[in-house]
Protein backbone atom coordinates (compact mmCIF):
# COMPACT_ATOMS: atom_id res chain seq x y z
CA UNK A 1 0.00 0.00 0.00
CA UNK A 2 1.18 3.61 -0.78
CA UNK A 3 2.16 5.44 2.25
CA UNK A 4 -0.39 8.56 3.07
CA UNK A 5 1.67 11.71 2.90
CA UNK A 6 0.67 13.87 5.90
CA UNK A 7 1.85 17.36 6.67
CA UNK A 8 2.67 15.87 10.35
CA UNK A 9 4.95 13.32 9.30
CA UNK A 10 6.59 15.39 5.63
CA UNK A 11 6.67 19.27 6.92
CA UNK A 12 9.39 20.33 9.00
CA UNK A 13 9.46 24.09 9.64
CA UNK A 14 12.77 25.98 7.94
CA UNK A 15 13.06 29.50 9.19
CA UNK A 16 9.12 29.49 9.45
CA UNK A 17 8.96 28.92 5.49
CA UNK A 18 6.98 25.62 6.12
CA UNK A 19 8.86 23.44 3.36
CA UNK A 20 9.57 19.95 3.69
CA UNK A 21 13.01 19.14 4.59
CA UNK A 22 13.90 15.23 5.39
CA UNK A 23 17.70 14.24 4.36
CA UNK A 24 16.20 10.25 4.40
CA UNK A 25 13.07 10.47 2.08
CA UNK A 26 11.56 11.48 -1.23
CA UNK A 27 8.20 13.05 -1.92
CA UNK A 28 7.45 11.03 -5.15
CA UNK A 29 3.99 12.58 -7.13
CA UNK A 30 3.33 9.77 -9.24
CA UNK A 31 0.60 8.20 -11.55
CA UNK A 32 1.59 5.27 -11.99
CA UNK A 33 -0.93 3.06 -10.89
CA UNK A 34 1.10 -0.97 -10.71
CA UNK A 35 0.98 -2.51 -7.58
CA UNK A 36 4.53 -4.24 -8.73
CA UNK A 37 6.28 -0.68 -8.71
CA UNK A 38 5.81 -1.29 -4.97
CA UNK A 39 8.57 -3.67 -4.89
CA UNK A 40 10.94 -1.44 -6.95
CA UNK A 41 10.09 1.30 -4.04
CA UNK A 42 10.85 -1.05 -1.76
CA UNK A 43 14.40 -2.01 -3.13
CA UNK A 44 15.59 1.56 -3.33
CA UNK A 45 14.55 2.21 0.25
CA UNK A 46 16.80 -0.89 0.88
CA UNK A 47 19.42 0.07 -1.25
CA UNK A 48 20.17 3.57 0.33
CA UNK A 49 17.99 3.79 3.42
CA UNK A 50 15.81 6.45 1.87
CA UNK A 51 11.79 6.43 2.48
CA UNK A 52 9.43 6.84 -1.15
CA UNK A 53 6.46 8.78 0.60
CA UNK A 54 3.80 8.70 -2.57
CA UNK A 55 1.26 10.51 -3.58
CA UNK A 56 -0.55 8.68 -6.58
CA UNK A 57 -3.10 10.57 -8.88
CA UNK A 58 -4.12 11.22 -12.54
CA UNK A 59 -0.92 13.05 -14.43
CA UNK A 60 -3.07 16.08 -14.90
CA UNK A 61 -4.32 16.34 -11.32
CA UNK A 62 -0.68 16.29 -9.96
CA UNK A 63 0.93 18.76 -11.97
CA UNK A 64 -2.09 20.98 -11.51
CA UNK A 65 -1.68 19.83 -7.67
CA UNK A 66 2.32 21.07 -7.47
CA UNK A 67 1.32 24.28 -9.60
CA UNK A 68 -0.99 25.35 -6.80
CA UNK A 69 1.25 24.67 -4.24
CA UNK A 70 4.12 26.48 -5.71
CA UNK A 71 7.25 27.32 -3.94
CA UNK A 72 6.08 25.22 -0.59
CA UNK A 73 5.27 22.30 -2.65
CA UNK A 74 6.72 19.07 -1.27
CA UNK A 75 7.03 17.27 -4.32
CA UNK A 76 10.10 15.90 -5.08
CA UNK A 77 9.78 13.46 -8.01
CA UNK A 78 6.80 13.98 -11.18
CA UNK A 79 6.95 10.50 -12.08
CA UNK A 80 3.75 9.94 -15.05
CA UNK A 81 3.26 8.82 -18.35
CA UNK A 82 2.73 10.60 -21.81
CA UNK A 83 5.29 13.08 -22.82
CA UNK A 84 2.59 16.02 -23.27
CA UNK A 85 2.40 16.11 -19.87
CA UNK A 86 6.53 16.47 -18.82
CA UNK A 87 6.47 19.07 -21.40
CA UNK A 88 3.39 20.82 -19.80
CA UNK A 89 4.87 20.73 -16.39
CA UNK A 90 8.25 21.73 -17.41
CA UNK A 91 6.19 24.82 -19.49
CA UNK A 92 4.73 25.66 -16.31
CA UNK A 93 7.79 25.56 -14.81
CA UNK A 94 7.77 23.09 -11.91
CA UNK A 95 10.73 20.91 -12.91
CA UNK A 96 14.52 21.82 -12.70
CA UNK A 97 17.17 20.10 -14.51
CA UNK A 98 17.66 16.20 -13.77
CA UNK A 99 21.65 17.02 -13.85
CA UNK A 100 22.09 13.04 -13.86
CA UNK A 101 24.85 11.95 -15.60
CA UNK A 102 23.02 8.20 -16.01
CA UNK A 103 20.24 10.21 -18.03
CA UNK A 104 22.80 11.48 -20.42
CA UNK A 105 24.86 7.69 -20.60
CA UNK A 106 21.63 5.57 -20.33
CA UNK A 107 18.57 7.09 -21.75
CA UNK A 108 18.49 7.53 -25.68
CA UNK A 109 18.26 11.50 -27.24
CA UNK A 110 14.86 10.62 -28.68
CA UNK A 111 13.69 9.92 -25.01
CA UNK A 112 14.89 12.81 -23.03
CA UNK A 113 14.24 16.70 -23.20
CA UNK A 114 16.65 18.53 -24.91
CA UNK A 115 17.37 20.38 -22.00
CA UNK A 116 17.74 17.77 -19.36
CA UNK A 117 14.54 18.43 -17.55
CA UNK A 118 13.16 15.15 -18.08
CA UNK A 119 13.57 11.78 -20.01
CA UNK A 120 11.75 8.39 -20.03
CA UNK A 121 12.52 5.55 -17.80
CA UNK A 122 10.23 3.21 -19.94
CA UNK A 123 8.81 2.95 -23.78
CA UNK A 124 5.96 1.86 -24.68
CA UNK A 125 4.44 1.36 -28.27
CA UNK A 126 0.78 2.08 -30.01
CA UNK A 127 0.70 -0.92 -32.65
CA UNK A 128 -2.58 -2.26 -33.90
CA UNK A 129 -4.29 -5.24 -33.22
CA UNK A 130 -6.54 -6.98 -35.10
CA UNK A 131 -9.20 -10.34 -35.81
CA UNK A 132 -7.87 -12.92 -36.71
CA UNK A 133 -10.42 -14.87 -38.26
CA UNK A 134 -12.24 -12.14 -39.78
CA UNK A 135 -9.26 -9.56 -40.81
CA UNK A 136 -7.45 -11.02 -43.82
CA UNK A 137 -5.50 -7.91 -44.69
CA UNK A 138 -5.11 -5.93 -41.53
CA UNK A 139 -3.35 -2.27 -41.64
CA UNK A 140 0.26 -2.19 -41.91
CA UNK A 141 0.10 1.47 -40.97
CA UNK A 142 -1.39 3.89 -38.83
CA UNK A 143 -2.52 5.71 -42.26
CA UNK A 144 -4.17 2.75 -43.41
CA UNK A 145 -6.76 2.96 -40.21
CA UNK A 146 -8.25 5.42 -41.98
CA UNK A 147 -8.86 3.27 -44.97
CA UNK A 148 -12.73 3.24 -46.19
CA UNK A 149 -12.04 -0.50 -46.84
CA UNK A 150 -11.92 -0.73 -42.80
CA UNK A 151 -15.42 1.44 -42.11
CA UNK A 152 -17.43 0.29 -39.23
CA UNK A 153 -14.44 -2.20 -38.30
CA UNK A 154 -11.87 0.23 -35.68
CA UNK A 155 -12.50 0.52 -32.15
CA UNK A 156 -10.33 3.37 -30.19
CA UNK A 157 -10.51 4.84 -26.83
CA UNK A 158 -11.63 8.52 -26.72
CA UNK A 159 -9.22 10.85 -28.69
CA UNK A 160 -9.13 12.83 -24.77
CA UNK A 161 -6.86 9.83 -23.22
CA UNK A 162 -3.02 10.56 -23.33
CA UNK A 163 -2.33 7.60 -25.39
CA UNK A 164 -4.51 8.71 -28.46
CA UNK A 165 -3.32 12.42 -28.08
CA UNK A 166 0.69 11.63 -28.27
CA UNK A 167 -0.53 9.36 -31.28
CA UNK A 168 -2.31 12.36 -32.65
CA UNK A 169 0.96 14.65 -31.80
CA UNK A 170 3.22 12.55 -33.96
CA UNK A 171 1.01 12.16 -36.73
CA UNK A 172 1.01 15.91 -36.99
CA UNK A 173 4.61 16.13 -36.52
CA UNK A 174 5.39 13.75 -39.37
CA UNK A 175 3.39 14.17 -41.56
CA UNK A 176 1.54 17.85 -40.96
CA UNK A 177 -1.71 19.20 -39.55
CA UNK A 178 -3.77 18.73 -42.45
CA UNK A 179 -2.54 15.39 -43.20
CA UNK A 180 -3.60 14.75 -39.01
CA UNK A 181 -6.82 16.34 -39.99
CA UNK A 182 -7.67 14.15 -42.63
CA UNK A 183 -6.33 10.84 -41.04
CA UNK A 184 -8.70 12.09 -37.56
CA UNK A 185 -11.14 12.18 -39.78
CA UNK A 186 -10.64 9.00 -41.60
CA UNK A 187 -10.85 7.03 -38.53
CA UNK A 188 -13.87 8.21 -36.74
CA UNK A 189 -15.63 7.35 -40.20
CA UNK A 190 -14.34 4.00 -39.51
CA UNK A 191 -14.97 3.32 -35.89
CA UNK A 192 -17.40 0.54 -35.38
CA UNK A 193 -18.65 2.51 -31.70
CA UNK A 194 -18.19 5.82 -30.11
CA UNK A 195 -14.77 5.37 -28.06
CA UNK A 196 -14.92 4.05 -24.75
CA UNK A 197 -12.81 2.29 -22.12
CA UNK A 198 -9.00 1.67 -21.84
CA UNK A 199 -7.16 -0.37 -24.22
CA UNK A 200 -7.61 -3.42 -22.35
CA UNK A 201 -11.30 -2.89 -23.27
CA UNK A 202 -10.75 -2.24 -26.98
CA UNK A 203 -8.99 -5.83 -27.06
CA UNK A 204 -12.02 -7.44 -25.28
CA UNK A 205 -13.91 -5.66 -27.96
CA UNK A 206 -12.32 -7.62 -30.53
CA UNK A 207 -13.01 -10.72 -28.78
CA UNK A 208 -16.64 -10.29 -28.46
CA UNK A 209 -17.07 -9.40 -31.76
CA UNK A 210 -17.92 -5.57 -31.31
CA UNK A 211 -14.89 -4.51 -33.56
CA UNK A 212 -12.69 -6.31 -35.59
CA UNK A 213 -9.30 -3.86 -35.48
CA UNK A 214 -8.25 -1.70 -32.42
CA UNK A 215 -5.56 0.08 -31.11
CA UNK A 216 -3.63 -0.44 -27.87
CA UNK A 217 -0.44 0.36 -26.51
CA UNK A 218 1.57 -3.20 -26.38
CA UNK A 219 1.77 -4.16 -23.22
CA UNK A 220 -1.94 -4.65 -22.43
CA UNK A 221 -1.84 -7.76 -24.86
CA UNK A 222 1.50 -8.88 -23.41
CA UNK A 223 -0.08 -8.63 -19.55
CA UNK A 224 -3.16 -11.24 -20.90
CA UNK A 225 -0.13 -13.82 -21.34
CA UNK A 226 1.79 -12.86 -18.27
CA UNK A 227 -1.83 -13.32 -15.74
CA UNK A 228 -5.13 -14.00 -15.84
CA UNK A 229 -6.96 -10.56 -17.75
CA UNK A 230 -10.85 -11.53 -17.63
CA UNK A 231 -11.90 -11.14 -20.93
CA UNK A 232 -8.80 -11.27 -23.05
CA UNK A 233 -6.50 -13.99 -21.89
CA UNK A 234 -8.65 -16.66 -23.11
CA UNK A 235 -8.37 -15.69 -26.23
CA UNK A 236 -5.04 -14.00 -27.11
CA UNK A 237 -4.70 -16.78 -29.69
CA UNK A 238 -7.57 -14.91 -31.68
CA UNK A 239 -5.66 -11.50 -31.93
CA UNK A 240 -2.91 -10.35 -34.42
CA UNK A 241 -1.22 -7.67 -33.95
CA UNK A 242 1.11 -4.95 -36.51
CA UNK A 243 3.95 -3.04 -35.42
CA UNK A 244 2.38 0.00 -37.60
CA UNK A 245 4.41 1.83 -40.35
CA UNK A 246 7.99 -0.03 -40.37
CA UNK A 247 8.67 0.84 -43.93
CA UNK A 248 8.11 4.49 -42.76
CA UNK A 249 8.18 6.31 -39.91
CA UNK A 250 8.43 3.33 -37.67
CA UNK A 251 6.06 2.78 -35.06
CA UNK A 252 4.78 5.37 -32.17
CA UNK A 253 6.55 5.27 -28.96
CA UNK A 254 5.36 7.24 -25.56
CA UNK A 255 7.13 6.89 -22.36
CA UNK A 256 6.61 6.72 -18.57
CA UNK A 257 8.34 9.78 -17.91
CA UNK A 258 10.69 11.48 -14.98
CA UNK A 259 11.55 14.91 -13.67
CA UNK A 260 12.64 16.34 -10.74
CA UNK A 261 9.88 19.11 -8.79
CA UNK A 262 11.52 22.94 -9.20
CA UNK A 263 11.22 23.38 -5.62
CA UNK A 264 12.05 19.51 -4.49
CA UNK A 265 13.16 20.22 -0.49
CA UNK A 266 15.13 16.42 -1.33
CA UNK A 267 16.71 17.44 -5.00
CA UNK A 268 19.57 14.95 -3.84
CA UNK A 269 17.72 12.03 -2.79
CA UNK A 270 15.65 12.49 -5.88
CA UNK A 271 18.34 12.50 -8.11
CA UNK A 272 19.61 9.34 -6.16
CA UNK A 273 16.02 7.78 -7.39
CA UNK A 274 16.50 9.33 -10.71
CA UNK A 275 19.87 7.40 -10.81
CA UNK A 276 18.34 4.17 -9.26
CA UNK A 277 15.54 3.86 -11.92
CA UNK A 278 18.31 3.49 -14.80
CA UNK A 279 20.08 0.74 -13.14
CA UNK A 280 19.48 -2.38 -15.07
CA UNK A 281 18.04 -4.24 -11.71
CA UNK A 282 15.70 -1.34 -11.69
CA UNK A 283 14.75 -1.73 -15.19
CA UNK A 284 14.48 -5.22 -15.35
CA UNK A 285 11.92 -5.19 -12.19
CA UNK A 286 9.72 -2.12 -14.50
CA UNK A 287 10.04 -4.76 -17.58
CA UNK A 288 9.18 -7.89 -15.98
CA UNK A 289 6.30 -6.23 -13.46
CA UNK A 290 4.27 -4.28 -16.58
CA UNK A 291 5.86 -5.17 -19.68
CA UNK A 292 6.72 -2.16 -20.59
CA UNK A 293 10.14 -1.54 -22.51
CA UNK A 294 13.07 -0.54 -20.81
CA UNK A 295 15.15 2.55 -21.91
CA UNK A 296 18.69 1.07 -20.73
CA UNK A 297 20.28 -1.23 -23.74
CA UNK A 298 21.43 -4.35 -22.72
CA UNK A 299 18.23 -4.94 -20.79
CA UNK A 300 16.00 -7.29 -21.47
CA UNK A 301 12.33 -6.60 -22.15
CA UNK A 302 9.58 -8.83 -20.51
CA UNK A 303 8.85 -12.67 -22.13
CA UNK A 304 5.95 -12.10 -22.97
CA UNK A 305 6.92 -8.96 -25.20
CA UNK A 306 10.26 -10.59 -26.18
CA UNK A 307 7.97 -13.12 -27.66
CA UNK A 308 6.14 -10.16 -29.95
CA UNK A 309 9.20 -9.82 -31.72
CA UNK A 310 11.54 -7.02 -32.73
CA UNK A 311 10.34 -3.86 -34.71
CA UNK A 312 11.36 -0.13 -35.58
CA UNK A 313 10.43 2.36 -33.28
CA UNK A 314 9.67 6.33 -34.29
CA UNK A 315 13.12 7.73 -34.58
CA UNK A 316 11.14 11.50 -33.92
CA UNK A 317 12.16 13.04 -30.98
CA UNK A 318 9.87 13.30 -28.05
CA UNK A 319 10.75 16.82 -27.33
CA UNK A 320 9.31 17.45 -31.49
CA UNK A 321 5.67 16.26 -30.78
CA UNK A 322 5.69 17.29 -26.78
CA UNK A 323 4.73 20.50 -27.50
CA UNK A 324 2.08 19.18 -29.68
CA UNK A 325 -0.63 17.80 -27.53
CA UNK A 326 -2.70 20.91 -27.10
CA UNK A 327 -2.93 20.88 -31.00
CA UNK A 328 -3.91 17.02 -31.25
CA UNK A 329 -6.73 17.41 -29.14
CA UNK A 330 -7.73 20.22 -31.02
CA UNK A 331 -7.58 18.66 -34.16
CA UNK A 332 -9.79 15.66 -32.56
CA UNK A 333 -12.50 18.46 -31.95
CA UNK A 334 -12.89 19.88 -34.91
CA UNK A 335 -13.41 16.70 -37.29
CA UNK A 336 -15.72 15.59 -33.97
CA UNK A 337 -13.90 12.44 -32.53
CA UNK A 338 -15.07 11.94 -29.35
Amino acid sequence: MAKTLLAATLMATVAGTGIALAAGEINLYSSRHYDTDDALYSNFTEKTGITVNRIEDSGDTLIERMSSEGELSPADILLTVDVSRMHRADEAGLLQPLNVDAVTEKVPAELRDEEGHWAGVTTRSRIIFYNKDTVSEPPQTYEDLADPKYAGMVCTRSSSNVYMVGLMAAIIANKGEEAAKGWAEGVKNNLARDPEGGDTDQLRAILSGECDIAVSNHYYYARGYRKDVSGLTDGLDKLGYVFPNQDSTGTHVNISGIGIAANAPNAENARAFVEYLLTPEAQKMIADGNDEYPVVEGVAASEAVENMGEYKTDELLLSEFAPLGARATEIYNEVGYR
